[in-house]
């Protein structure tokens, strides 16, 4: 079967926050299709950028003088551990760096939140002359500061502790594949730094309570040994919030609406056995609540095969 490869990581870690406008604190390789092998480790480091001038406020597409354009930079370390060939977990940590071109509001900047995934494969299988797998996934994700939290649309991220469960279907014939996957995410309450608040009514309370949300993700392309090339539609929905109201800022629990289309790849060195680039880009077409940002992340990856060393170990062993 095709599923349990020796991949590297895939994608980038991007915040929920509106100033970043991509989807979510993880690293996109749990939404692919591909297993880290027993014993192997990748790892490595992705840069992002992400930036938007035209917003929906609700419904209505505006830009907005005092803003300009909002743009986020990205650097992240992510990794990803086979315990099995069907079993993987992986982390992500990203430091943000978001500022605005006009206006007042002071740029934002540091770490921001750890998610670790567990990635579980319970069915692969033959059907006809294709390769078909099933996927579980769930992950958790917490702030590694104390950034600051209600300053949209330039803080880091939005600061809720996320509790994530994803299944995903994988079906490849020779060597174009099409995968689909749906995920819930829980958000749980922010604290913020005031005791009142307005969102559709007044709250006296530092509480600030967090919609959840819910995605659908979907890709097809062209996958080999020597790596893919993808398209990608992602959608991602609010359950809960409300609009940001006439010219008013953006709040932490707005409902946030976003769908993007885009173009992924990765490529395998043959010349460096474990070593790959990774890469996409992500325009969003549709949104409420939400910048219609373009989006570029590059990253590099290394295998270490632990299994290798164990075995290079064991033969050194029988020698003596």
């Amino acid at each position: 079967m095709k599923k349990i490869l020796r991949q590297t990581l895939k994608g980038i870690a991007m915040s929920t926050a509106f100033a970043v406008m991509t989807i979510y604190s993880h690293a996109q390789t749990d939404m692919d299709a591909l297993m880290m092998a027993k014993n192997n480790f990748c790892t490595g480091f992705m840069y992002g950028n992400s930036s938007w001038k035209n917003y929906w406020e609700g419904t209505l597409k505006r830009d907005n003088p005092n803003l300009g354009s909002v743009s986020s930079q990205m650097i992240g370390i992510m990794g990803n551990y086979g315990i099995k060939d069907n079993l993987n977990i992986l982390f992500s940590v990203p430091y943000f760096n978001n500022k605005a071109s006009a206006g007042t509001l002071i740029g934002r900047h540091g770490i921001q939140d750890l998610t670790l995934t567990v990635k579980w494969m319970p069915i692969e299988t033959t059907i006809g002359k294709a390769d078909f797998a099933v996927y579980a996934l769930g992950s958790y994700s917490m702030p590694l500061t104390n950034y600051v939290k209600d300053y949209l649309p330039l803080s880091i991220g939005l600061g809720s502790k996320n509790v994530m469960a994803r299944l995903m279907a994988d079906y490849q014939l020779g060597n174009f594949f099409t995968t689909a996957s749906a995920a819930v995410f829980s958000r749980s309450n922010v604290t913020i730094d005031r005791t009142a608040y307005y969102t559709t009514r007044m709250h006296y309370t530092d509480q600030v309570e967090m919609p959840n949300m819910a995605n659908l993700n979907f890709r097809t392309g062209y996958r080999s040994g020597k790596g893919y090339a993808e398209a990608i539609v992602d959608i991602m929905q609010t359950n809960g919030g409300f609009d940001i109201s006439r010219n008013n800022m953006p709040f932490l629990s707005n409902q946030m609406n976003a769908t993007r289309i885009g173009l992924g790849f990765k490529y395998n060195f043959g010349k460096v056995e474990g070593l790959s680039a990774v890469g996409n880009a992500m325009y969003t077409v549709a949104g409420r609540n939400m910048g219609q940002a373009t989006s570029i992340s590059a990253g590099v990856f290394y295998i270490l095969d632990f299994t290798k060393s164990s075995n290079n170990k064991t033969d050194s062993d029988e020698k003596k």
